[in-house]
């Protein structure tokens, strides 16, 4: 699939792929599915997507698909974190936990899992989630809840900006490796770049959408 919004309609990263080396390729590749999960239940995984859905602003299954995956692979990983504040669970545990914890909330809150909730409600959980202001339930506080968002919301954040699809609509060339830069001047661009689309309307005002980041 090429790219079908942004600043570089028709730009696909992809279509360069045989000049990114074996290894860089199938990495980049398997971020198209499909995709195995090790460490969430399918009921996670939903979730995951419909979080991420709305952190990244993203409704195509392929890419939410990914983020899930991502996120899996993070969790089952087992890799040490750079920091962590104190009382905050590690990342599998906080975020297990944390799922669990939105779902309860949008029961209390609205009577309704999270997943049957409307898009709204579930924009406002995560809107108090990020605040820290959902109500305190044992040792999910202010803090706990402030930890789950960001871990969540670097998760996805991290997924969303790694799939190549996203690469394209951004005008990112994608690995650079073996083939490396050669007009590094101001102003100029390599071949493979992609060429910034001139906007039909200059004053044409970008969608807006609710800002939970």
């Amino acid at each position: 699939m090429g790219n079908q919004q942004g600043l570089y309609p028709g730009y696909d990263v992809l279509a360069h792929k045989e000049e990114w080396d074996e290894n860089t390729r199938r990495i980049v590749l398997r971020r198209l599915g499909p995709f195995s999960y090790t460490f969430l239940s399918e009921w996670e995984q939903e979730m995951i997507k419909a979080a991420a859905g709305h952190v990244a602003y993203e409704d195509r299954g392929e890419i939410l698909a990914w983020i899930a995956a991502h996120v899996d692979q993070e969790l089952a990983g087992g890799v040490g974190e750079d920091q962590r504040q104190p009382g905050i669970p590690p990342q599998a545990e906080l975020v297990r936990d944390g799922l669990t914890m939105i779902e309860n909330w949008a029961k209390q809150l609205y009577g309704s899992a999270f997943l049957e909730a409307t898009a709204d409600q579930q924009l406002q959980i995560l809107q108090g989630l990020q605040l820290g202001q959902l109500p305190a339930v044992r040792e999910w506080g202010r803090d706990r809840q402030k930890a789950l968002f960001k871990k969540l919301a670097g998760l996805v954040v991290d997924a969303y900006y790694s799939h190549p699809w996203v690469w394209s609509e951004i005008g990112y060339g994608g690995p650079a490796y073996p083939r490396g830069y050669v007009r590094v001047e101001l102003g100029l661009a390599d071949p493979w770049e992609p060429p910034l689309a001139t906007r039909q309307n200059s004053n044409e005002e970008e969608p807006s959408h609710a800002e939970i980041l």
